[in-house]
């Protein structure tokens, strides 16, 4: 969030406000103000906003130490509802969310190869989209905003994706396209980001200073936090760690230079390396990434050495890439996350733990746990629904519908 004004200071304080909220429910004023920096007459003026808004609810008081009681407030989690988007060059994803971030119904849209066209790809956004909002029973006037990552670069104020290698998308206005078909305001992103606000809210980032979200599909990016806040660059295009040199003069990349980081750790660098070594292998399966890393992943299980070489050497090369991260950022987590990540699981992360000692300076590297995503659901489409959120929330005369559905229990959990 850009703090140009004193109504972007403010949007973005009432934002990290309920983002407090959401993740310690209930909370009183108080502790929001520990939590959160502010001053407690600025807490208490952001509360008044959030509850005239209908997206908090008082819920009694608690003792305090020989003063008053504290009235504590919640998020209402009925107070309207997010959907999160996220498009994968192989599938479409989306989730809608109650205010509290509980999951609420989700649709999924296989795209197969070649079918990348923008029009294709707004055609199984909006029919996923529709979807979920027939599936979770909620009224579409409740519905608050649509989050949407997409790969590449974004230009997230004019709804352009300006630059998707996979694709060879070049300024398309995705944005005004799925506004053809999508009737609630859209917020455009693409998944490094949403990836690391998901782990700031709900994942290992979570009370971390300094973090890197590693994601790990079709495409390659590593998300980045400073501070406890999302890191975006001067044009919002920091992260493109996928697009690094890692060979000099290696593989051909879909951004036109060689030896990208995405070429070897990518899913399609994955089914290379597996082809390389083994041309014939039944674990390849030619034209479908979900299958052969899922391939991939039971030969591990069973010990199959053709398995176990391909997610060492891929290990290897993912190794010498976080390594860089480590030594050039100095973070104190760097995550694996993304359905690359999440398919390989523990055996990708023993190994790339051991590729980083092997490259990374011995100080920085002490600093730096590696770990999984722990997020149970899809971590972009959370993360999108937050964007979704804040755009919510820079409007603050703008009311949720009225209520009408219950809270339903959470599908991912803080951790």
């Amino acid at each position: 969030m850009r703090l140009g004004t004193s109504r972007d200071i403010r949007t973005a304080n009432r934002y990290g406000v309920l983002r407090q909220i959401i993740a310690a429910s209930p909370t009183s004023r108080q502790e929001l103000a520990a939590a959160t920096g502010l001053s407690l007459a600025t807490v208490a003026t952001l509360v008044g906003e959030l509850l005239d808004l209908g997206m908090l609810t008082e819920v009694g008081f608690e003792d305090s130490a020989g003063g008053r009681p504290r009235g504590l407030v919640a998020v209402d989690a009925a107070g309207g509802a997010l959907i999160g988007v996220d498009i994968a060059e192989t599938y479409v994803r989306v989730e809608l969310f109650d205010l509290a971030l509980n999951v609420l119904a989700r649709a999924d849209e296989d795209m197969r190869p070649g079918e990348s066209r923008p029009e294709q790809v707004v055609g199984h956004v909006a029919a996923a989209v529709s979807s979920v909002v027939a599936r979770s029973g909620v009224e579409s006037a409740r519905v608050l905003g649509v989050g949407v990552s997409v790969p590449g670069q974004v230009d997230r104020d004019t709804g352009i994706a300006e630059y998707a290698p996979n694709w060879d998308w070049h300024d398309v206005p995705l944005r005004d396209l799925l506004a053809e078909h999508i009737a609630h305001p859209i917020h455009l992103d693409n998944p490094l980001r949403a990836c690391t606000v998901a782990e700031l809210w709900f994942g290992a980032a979570r009370g971390r200073g300094d973090a890197v979200v590693v994601n790990l599909g079709t495409g390659v990016g590593a998300g980045l936090a400073f501070g406890g806040g999302l890191h975006r660059g001067v044009s919002n295009s920091a992260g493109e760690w996928g697009h690094t040199t890692l060979v000099l003069d290696g593989r051909l990349c879909h951004c036109g230079n060689h030896g990208c980081v995405e070429t070897y750790v990518g899913a399609p660098g994955i089914m290379l390396n597996l082809r390389e070594l083994s041309p014939g292998s039944a674990l390849l399966h030619p034209g479908d990434q979900t299958a052969t890393v899922e391939a991939l992943a039971s030969g591990v299980a069973a010990g199959d050495p053709v398995a176990l070489k391909v997610v060492r050497d891929t290990a290897r090369y993912l190794g010498a890439g976080i390594s860089d991260l480590v030594n050039l950022l100095n973070p104190e987590v760097v995550v694996l996350s993304s359905w690359v990540a999440a398919a390989l699981g523990e055996p990708l992360l023993r190994e790339v733990r051991e590729a980083v000692a092997t490259h990374a300076l011995r100080r920085p590297l002490a600093a730096t746990e590696i770990v999984l995503s722990p997020i149970p659901t899809d971590p972009v489409c959370l993360g999108a629904a937050t964007f979704a959120l804040e755009g919510a929330l820079q409007s603050v005369g703008r009311r949720p519908a009225a209520r009408t559905a219950p809270a339903r229990s959470r599908t991912a959990p803080p951790t």
